[in-house]
């Protein structure tokens, strides 16, 4: 039975998987620091190469990107092992990096973000997919506290850069910076993680996966655009969308006839897996509609400034690692979906207090509300997801992280689709006027508050008892 040979001796840096640790850490912060470093240098970009009129595809293209293809690359990681998938999504990030800084216009700065994309769509499964191979269920909790803590730092500080570099330096070196990274990165996996794998010959099934990968490219594509680029009632909608399940339809009866699907249906069978499948789908929805809506308000309304509002925000982010750092001690003596619960009741919590949020509210307010949430995410989100990865065994825990992943990626594209309809149809092009924000934003808080219920009602759906698949690593 292939499995990653490590000594568990311990968990953090000084252990002997230390070096592994802090190899997917940086992996992770690579993926994590590019989905918020560019926000701020985007006006830097269109007064260089122009394009102000297309500057929303440099973030929809690399979502769309990374999203279709992290199913994929979850198989491939079960097929051919984590290291090499990780390794070539670096690889590939490095030279979208590379080719994004030497761009010259708005349509090449796109495409090669779409480069970026598909690098980033084998990292991000294959880390968390690494975390669950070398560490136990007793242990995960705490490291995934530990890569939690990065998308906690890079949201403070991939911004910060992004400014630094655009007002001092050139925004290209937003891109050049990841040169160096990649190349640590990928020393430190191939000297610090070793796996031993059965020799085997794969299959691949390839109709699946182009079936797949076009079909979520229309049905993400269409979701991202609909309301903005066309009306969701126009042909262009309409086609997209619809050519979009017809693939995705004909992805599901070619998986059934399929000896290695990319993407058992079987997924979608299990009560735990589609749990915490709506828990992450959930909680893609909620970040992306606190991180789209919340700096907005805190600036327009309240009146401060972008760096205050942001702080207001990272209180989201600091609040999710705490408590998924110390989730473990709750699902190792109470159970998953114990602990599932209380961390989605938080949540339920918090997102009421955002209703409470008016033109008189204080900052300080907004965020202790976003840290009252990401406590509740960190309790939630994690143990989810350790749970799932700990009912497969090795050659089944790439699809279910990778599908876990993708499910999280969905649910940010619809709630930002969702939550923009929502918010533009109350605005109505007075984006601008306070006194018209403060209800867009409440309409968009009450669905953050039923997203919210909807991931409570998917804890409570958890198994009582999630038997854990033991392996020897």
């Amino acid at each position: 039975m292939p499995a990653a040979s490590a000594v568990h001796s311990g968990v953090g840096f000084r252990s002997e998987r230390g070096p592994v640790l802090a190899a997917v850490m940086l992996s992770t912060a690579l993926v994590a620091i590019d989905s918020t470093i560019i926000a701020t240098a985007v006006p830097s970009v269109v007064d260089d190469i122009g394009g102000f009129s297309q500057f929303p595809w440099l973030f929809s293209i690399y979502l769309l990107a990374q999203a279709v293809t992290v199913p994929v690359y979850g198989k491939l990681a079960d097929l051919f092992g984590r290291k090499p998938v990780i390794l070539w999504g670096i690889g590939v990030f490095l030279v979208g990096s590379l080719l994004c800084g030497f761009a010259t216009s708005m349509a090449m700065l796109i495409v090669f973000r779409v480069v970026q994309g598909l690098g980033a769509g084998a990292i991000a499964p294959a880390t968390v997919t690494i975390v669950g191979d070398l560490y136990t269920v007793e242990e995960r909790a705490k490291v995934q506290g530990y890569v939690a803590s990065v998308w906690g730092i890079s949201s403070v500080v991939g911004p910060t850069l992004g400014g630094v570099f655009s007002e001092y330096v050139s925004w290209r070196w937003i891109f050049f910076v990841n040169l160096p990274l990649c190349v640590l990165a990928g020393w430190m996996i191939m000297h610090s993680y070793h796996e031993r794998r059965t020799p085997a010959r794969p299959v691949i099934d390839y109709p699946g996966a182009v079936l797949l990968t076009a079909g979520l490219t229309l049905v993400i594509l269409g979701v991202l655009e609909g309301g903005q680029a066309w009306a969701w009632d126009s042909t262009a909608s309409i086609g997209i969308l619809g050519a979009g399940a017809l693939l995705l339809a004909a992805f599901l009866l070619v998986e059934r006839r399929s000896s290695e699907p990319v993407l058992p249906l079987w997924v979608f069978r299990r009560r735990l897996l589609v749990s915490s499948g709506v828990v992450s789908a959930g909680a893609g929805a909620v970040l992306l509609g606190l991180s789209s809506y919340v700096p907005t308000y805190a600036q327009v309304v309240i009146g401060v400034g972008p760096l205050v509002a942001g702080l207001a925000l990272a209180a989201l982010t600091l609040g999710w690692p705490i408590a998924a750092s110390q989730s473990g001690r709750v699902y190792l003596r109470f159970g998953f979906r114990a602990c599932a619960m209380t961390g989605s009741a938080i949540i339920v919590v918090g997102a009421a207090l955002l209703l409470l949020l008016d033109g008189d509210t204080s900052v300080w307010q907004v965020g202790a509300t976003s840290l009252v949430i990401g406590f509740g995410m960190g309790l939630t989100v994690s143990p989810t997801l350790i749970a799932s990865q700990s009912s497969v065994g090795w050659k089944e825990r790439g699809v279910v992280t990778a599908n876990n992943m993708f499910l999280r990626s969905m649910g940010s594209a619809l709630g930002t689709a969702v939550f923009g309809a929502v918010a533009n149809a109350t605005l109505r092009g007075s984006d601008a006027d306070p006194a018209k924000l403060v209800p867009a934003v409440h309409h968009v808080f009450i669905g953050v508050l039923a997203v919210a219920v909807v991931i409570a009602v998917a804890a409570a759906l958890l198994p009582r008892r999630a038997a854990p698949v033991l392996e020897t690593a």
